[in-house]
């Protein structure tokens, strides 16, 4: 029987999450990029292990839901079949990078990636399960606004910056020095008490007085941070969002069969490579503008066991009362699993009702306690401050 992880922790493949609806598994491509072949191998065992749902989440991941205990291994099997599956649990937890979608091939961020990778398999760092990497190499920064504890960037001048999450400089460093400069901060995060206290991030480690040593601080700024993009077709592919970060398994199938890999991003969309037409799909945005991009939801009820209410069926109700410039988060509890920073407004729900909060996160101090979603969605102007 497959071991089941401690509620709290962020899901793996080897150490699954039990949730409302089964076991959460998490899947964690390698360099962010799925060949197709592994995309519909994805789609095919989530529909012959789990309920057929697979999430996109935050960290350019996917979880495949509704998986029970027994099922567990032969689908562990289909992602070691698949070259999906990492030694261990330790293995798997230290694997946790985030790259931009945006490299060619041929450029530093493959390389980077893959380095990072070993070097972490290498290592015996027990680093605490959501802290993770960011390999953000490009002219502009793509994942300023992503989670993600140790950076490798670049400056205005264009020459690569390593820098921690939390710091306002980052350290240069040459092409052959980035990947061991990242291991060092994460290194010193852990020798430094980090992971002490509940923090367990970087930002947080900082902003509680941890000073970096001499030999991990820089002066280099690094460059500016670009807006994430919107659905639609760029060079590299096309750009699909993914409604609540959620598809059902035949859309996977169906996008693994329009392009010869799929690029996983933080902003819960995926980049077709190679596509210069806008594919269709159940649960696919391909609208710059549809309200769907402006709310964010977790799993909620009933799917969710912490959920105190169905999440998604608010937030697309609420979606087009949302300005195009705002963002809506509706939590089912006070967790924010779905989104860790604020938004324009914050719905978590309670055991009393929805707590509103403006212009933070799920954190932070509610301006109304205690509404109803009916109230909620027979006023919706209540949210941005009317009556």
């Amino acid at each position: 029987m497959s071991a089941v992880a401690i509620k709290g922790w962020c899901p793996g493949a080897l150490r699954p999450m039990l949730s409302g609806d089964g076991l959460v598994v998490r899947v964690r491509p390698h360099g962010g990029r799925l060949a197709a072949t592994q995309a519909a191998g994805i789609a095919e065992l989530a529909a012959r292990h789990g309920n057929g749902l697979i999430d996109v989440t935050s960290r350019a991941n996917l979880q495949v839901r509704g998986v029970t205990e027994t099922a567990h291994l032969p689908l562990l099997d289909g992602l070691a079949q698949l070259g999906l599956l990492d030694a261990d649990p330790g293995t798997e937890s230290r694997r946790n990078i985030l790259v931009t979608p945006f490299w060619n091939v041929g450029d530093d961020t493959c390389l980077l990636a893959d380095e990072l990778e070993q070097a972490l398999a290498d290592s015996a760092l027990d680093l605490p399960t959501k802290f993770g990497f960011a390999i953000d190499d490009g002219r502009e920064r793509l994942l300023a606004g992503a989670s993600a504890d140790v950076r490798i960037e670049r400056d205005r001048a264009g020459e690569l910056v390593v820098r921690a999450d939390g710091a306002e400089l980052g350290r240069p460093a040459a092409r052959g020095e980035a990947v061991a400069a990242a291991l060092a901060l994460a290194e010193w995060f852990m020798a430094s008490g980090g992971a002490k206290g509940g923090r367990g991030r970087m930002a947080a480690h900082i902003a509680a007085g941890a000073r970096l040593p001499e030999g991990l601080r820089g002066d280099a700024e690094p460059a500016a941070a670009a807006v994430g993009p919107r659905p639609g077709l760029y060079p590299h592919g096309a750009i699909l969002g993914v409604a609540f970060g959620q598809l059902p398994h035949a859309a996977l199938d169906y996008l693994a069969s329009c392009a010869p890999a799929l690029r996983m991003t933080p902003w819960r969309m995926i980049v077709a490579e190679g596509m210069r037409e806008m594919p269709g799909g159940e649960g696919l945005i391909t609208e710059a503008d549809d309200p769907a991009l402006r709310v964010i939801a977790c799993s909620g009820a009933p799917r969710c066991r912490e959920a105190h209410a169905d999440t998604r069926a608010l937030a697309a109700t609420l979606a087009p009362h949302i300005a195009p410039d705002a963002r809506l988060h509706v939590s089912g509890c006070a967790k924010g699993c779905a989104h860790s920073g604020p938004a324009a407004v914050t719905l978590v729900a309670t055991r009393d009702g929805f707590d509103l909060v403006r212009c933070g996160s799920t954190r932070d101090m509610p301006v109304l306690r205690g509404l109803s979603s009916a109230e909620i969605v027979k006023n919706p102007s209540v949210l941005m401050g009317g009556r």
